[in-house]
């Protein structure tokens, strides 16, 4: 596989995953197999910027510094979420900070909050803006002050609360991807449990989560695509006992990935409330635990597939997509490869959405749950072959 495209081939690190591909590779060649061993720590940085702790004493203690981001490296700079979600730009080859994002509101309570998966960048000539997602709020500064972008909906930010009947609050932990001129935020949507539509007071009721799109610009909301089939959408009618309007969650829990030429962003979403039991949601519950291309320009649905129907054991798509250009039988494909946890590998044409292998059906064992009803078969990858075990079998 060739990185077929990515943005990094300059050596710089754009997108958490390296390049919008997520093909998590680097064309340097400095370090290598002969010099690795005689690599040594050449500075650290604390997980929140002195600056902070200085003025918010409190934060050095009772904070989780748990860091989850990768930073992105845009013109010498690297720039990452720091272990309470801030943005920070500082020098790579020294470790000096340049600057460091001022929390919305300047007190205890706004500087409180969890690291987050990565920010993103987007630039057009001279203007230069890094934008990322901190709890509810969607976020654009400028890239080289780190100041809110005062265009960018109110002074810098947008609410992605979605104002569900739960009343649960946006939960950031993915950072968004942009596309063109488009910020894509995957649904981390934070939905709870309700009271309980099922058998034995199995909590299954949640708000769908949603992925959406913004203008890099403004932050006005563009589009929205409905993890949760709306009325007149044949998929809709993969939900039944009526569970279309009281089963929720299913969003991009993993990263996105994008191809930027063709104008598509790649969804891979999760399993829906509750994934342990599904005997109040018969069917194959579309568009859970799919992969889906959408038009990053307006939303709309390109193609689809789902790697487990009616999903029971939370087999769902917790990886990024990744793009890269393969040969098979003579024949260049554009690719998007997508695991999951069931250890298989999807290979699909990124442009058509057509497998490059053939994936089957196969009829699978059924549950014996009172109540539930499993799907009579799930799909198999004639290639390429499991990455890992499937399965255990006893010894006598």
């Amino acid at each position: 596989m060739s990185p077929g495209g990515g943005d990094n081939n300059s050596g710089e690190w754009r997108y958490f995953g390296g390049s919008k591909h997520f093909d998590r590779y680097s064309p340097l060649s400095q370090i290598n197999r002969d010099n690795v061993g005689r690599l040594g720590v050449a500075w650290t940085r604390p997980g929140v910027d002195a600056t902070l702790t200085g003025q918010f004493p409190d934060l050095a203690g009772g904070q989780s510094y748990y860091m989850r981001g990768t930073p992105i490296m845009i013109d010498g700079v690297l720039y990452a979420p720091d272990a309470v979600g801030l943005i920070e730009a500082f020098d790579p080859a020294t470790g000096k900070t340049l600057w460091v994002q001022q929390p919305f509101p300047p007190t205890l309570q706004g500087a409180a909050g969890h690291s987050t998966r990565g920010a993103d960048f987007w630039r057009n000539g001279s203007d230069k803006r890094i934008v990322a997602v901190r709890d509810r709020d969607l976020i654009e500064l400028d890239a080289d002050t780190g100041k809110p972008r005062s265009e960018f909906g109110d002074h810098g930010r947008v609410s992605l609360d979605r104002h569900t009947p739960d009343n649960e609050p946006f939960i950031g932990f993915n950072g968004p991807i942009v596309v063109g001129d488009v910020i894509v935020v995957g649904g981390n949507g934070g939905g709870k449990a309700g009271s309980g539509f099922g058998d034995g007071g199995v909590e299954t009721a949640s708000s769908p989560e949603n992925i959406r799109g913004y203008d890099v610009r403004t932050g006005r909301q563009l589009w929205t695509f409905h993890l949760m089939p709306q009325a007149g959408d044949p998929a809709r009618n993969t939900w039944g006992k009526g569970s279309a309007d009281f089963v929720g969650n299913m969003g991009a829990w993993a990263p996105m990935s994008a191809d930027e030429e063709l104008g598509y962003v790649y969804v891979p979403l999760s399993a829906p409330t509750n994934a342990s039991y599904g005997g109040h949601r018969p069917g194959a519950d579309l568009y859970s635990d799919c992969l889906v291309a959408l038009n990053a320009r307006t939303g709309a649905l390109v193609w689809y597939f789902q790697m487990v129907h009616h999903d029971l054991w939370d087999y769902d798509n917790a990886s990024a997509p990744t793009l890269g250009d393969i040969t098979v039988e003579g024949r260049r494909i554009k690719a998007v490869m997508q695991p999951n946890k069931s250890a298989f590998l999807f290979v699909f044409d990124r442009v058509t959405g057509k497998p490059v292998w053939p994936i089957v059906e196969r009829p699978v064992p059924q549950s014996k749950v009172p109540g539930e009803q499993s799907s009579p078969t799930q799909p198999f990858p004639t290639k390429p072959p499991a990455f890992d075990r499937q399965g255990v079998t006893p010894m006598m």
